[in-house]
């Protein structure tokens, strides 16, 4: 009896030890800083440490995506944003599929904003060739007609400029920066023209600029919308719009008339660089060739972001794969001397004047004004890779950390209220026995919060309630044992046969009733939302360790109890 006492002691002892083992702090190092801090193994959800919570689902407007074709953009979508949410360093996130949409939760995350713009970006880049501009020019008469019979010459309110701006805008743009290395320098001054309006040859838009301000309706014949709205950038291929139309021309642009009197062979992208000119702000309006050089499915590496040492701009050096790099090499051998513009997600974040063949490695020159937190943010997902469909969210919220610390304390309340009962009661009424009742409790506490940490868990307020739960159900198995117990004493029994009689008659309803809660966690958590999923492995990993606190380590504190006593002497029950 006592080498049986002995081993099960030893059993005990090593799962209590494993467990302290995982729930042993861990000491990280903050790279950026060098601190280092004690870490708790134990991680907190998003209800519990604050976070992000984005809820998203693949922007399809028209519905062309359906089965198969749904599930693997779903699929591939899912595997970039983990891929980037990795790279941004977010401990621990919750990232899965659930139905048609992806939950992303984000638990203590400084940024929230940042955080979301690296998760939802679609990050697909481009390199384009800038044209002459001259077949967009040529169909710029077709374009306007097009506009005029789209929104209707009613509707058409454009005030042509009637000089050009006090600043030459093509003096402002023809000076760049060269980018490293001489791989892609930066475009030199073009021949800039005047940056008056393109259109303003027109006699009937600029011969009385008393009637050009009128708000009279617009001749349809000899209305020109886009062409009033155009100045000649610093490049061939680059116009100007002043700041406060760029909504209007981004409309017209999207009207299905109007795409279709675009050349096929170009393609036309918003800068994200403004310039300051005369007072005024333009953005620049680029038309390339519609087929890349290469595009973002052909990196294989990019980062870490620099800074150029001459003008300080951040940088995003870049790698091509092999076949990436045999394209490049192609592309720009046949376009030396011309402008080749670099599109993110599409829009041209900068371009540069080829001045030779470029290869496997090249960079990006951000544009002025960008931070290098935006040239970081840049390479980190570029390194990840472009999502394979533009994304929407449609879910969002941000938990503040004063609410999870709120829900901590409300939590680590209810936890310590419940145990107190749960222990004064058991000792009040079950006295000696509730005292090993107790003992054992302490065992399953343990085993509970090394499990958790064991199993690399997330602890959410769900998880705290099915923890206090599954509490309940280790103190049950103790009651049904007890009273079984009780009923075998007053049967006549000796103790040492009334206590195996008690266990033998409790297990089965002990393992039922384990058996068909274990079930019902498993169903959770395999068809559950993240809150529900959390609350699902407290219970599960609850209820087996109640199991084993209730029948074996109950049991073994029970035989050292009747080894110390006598064999007709009462059991304290």
């Amino acid at each position: 009896m006592f080498s049986s006492v002995r081993w099960r002691l030893i059993w005990i002892a090593v799962l209590i030890t494993v467990c302290g083992f995982a729930l042993m702090p861990e000491t990280v190092v903050d790279e950026a800083t060098g601190e280092s801090e004690l870490v708790w193994p134990l991680k907190l959800g998003l209800d519990l440490q604050g976070g992000m919570h984005l809820a998203v689902e693949i922007y399809d407007p028209e519905g062309t995506l359906t089965g198969a074709d749904l599930d693997d953009a779903l699929d591939r979508t899912l595997t970039t944003i983990r891929n980037r949410i990795d790279e941004f360093g977010v401990r621990e996130p919750t990232i899965q599929r659930s139905g048609n949409r992806i939950v992303i939760e984000l638990a203590g995350v400084d940024d929230p904003d940042q955080a979301k713009r690296i998760a939802t970006e679609t990050a697909y880049m481009e390199f384009k060739i800038i044209t002459d501009g001259q077949a967009f020019m040529e169909a710029l008469e077709r374009i306007d007609r097009a506009i005029v019979n789209e929104v209707g010459i009613e509707n058409l309110r454009i005030t042509p400029l009637e000089t050009a701006p006090e600043v030459d805008l093509g003096e402002i743009l023809g000076t760049t920066a060269d980018t490293a290395e001489g791989e892609a320098d930066a475009g030199g001054p073009g021949e800039a023209e005047d940056p008056a309006v393109a259109g303003a040859e027109d006699p009937a838009q600029t011969e009385d600029p008393a009637s050009a301000g009128d708000s009279a309706t617009p001749d349809p014949a000899t209305a020109r919308p886009l062409s009033a709205l155009l100045g000649q950038g610093g490049v061939l291929g680059e116009f100007l719009v002043a700041r406060e139309d760029q909504p209007t021309v981004t409309a017209w642009l999207e009207l299905e008339g109007v795409q279709a009197t675009i050349p096929r062979e170009v393609t036309i992208h918003w800068g994200v660089e403004e310039v300051g000119a005369g007072g005024s702000s333009y953005v620049p309006l680029y038309v390339l060739e519609a087929e890349p050089l290469i595009t973002g499915e052909m990196l294989q590496d990019a980062g870490p972001a620099n800074r150029d040492p001459t003008f300080n701009q951040p940088l995003v050096p870049f790698e091509t794969t092999r076949r990436g790099a045999r394209v490049f090499e192609r592309g720009t051998a046949r376009n030396i001397g011309q402008n080749m513009a670099i599109v993110l997600d599409d829009r041209v974040q900068s371009y540069a004047v080829i001045r030779s063949t470029l290869s496997r490695r090249a960079q990006i020159e951000l544009a002025p004004g960008a931070s290098f937190q935006e040239a970081q943010d840049l390479a980190l997902v570029l390194r990840a890779g472009a999502l394979p469909m533009p994304i929407e969210v449609v879910e969002e919220r941000n938990v503040s950390a004063s609410l999870g610390e709120d829900s901590i304390r409300q939590g680590r309340t209810a936890f310590i209220i419940g145990i107190v009962g749960v222990i004064v009661l058991m000792m009040l009424y079950y006295k000696a026995a509730g005292v090993l009742a107790v003992g054992a409790l302490i065992v399953y506490v343990v085993l509970m919060l090394g499990g958790l940490a064991g199993l690399d868990a997330t602890l959410t307020l769900p998880g705290i309630a099915g923890l206090i739960l599954s509490i309940g159900m280790a103190v049950d198995a103790n009651v049904l044992i007890f009273e079984r117990v009780r009923e075998e004493l007053a049967a006549g029994k000796t103790p040492r046969t009334a206590v195996e009689a008690g266990f033998a008659s409790a297990l089965s309803a002990i393992v039922d009733a384990n058996l068909t809660t274990l079930i019902t966690g498993i169903i959770l958590f395999q068809f559950g939302t993240s809150s529900v999923r959390g609350f699902a492995v407290t219970l599960c990993i609850g209820i087996l360790a109640s199991f084993f606190s209730a029948i074996y380590v109950t049991r073994t504190f029970f035989i050292m109890y009747l080894n110390r006593r006598g064999s007709r002497e009462s059991v304290s029950i």
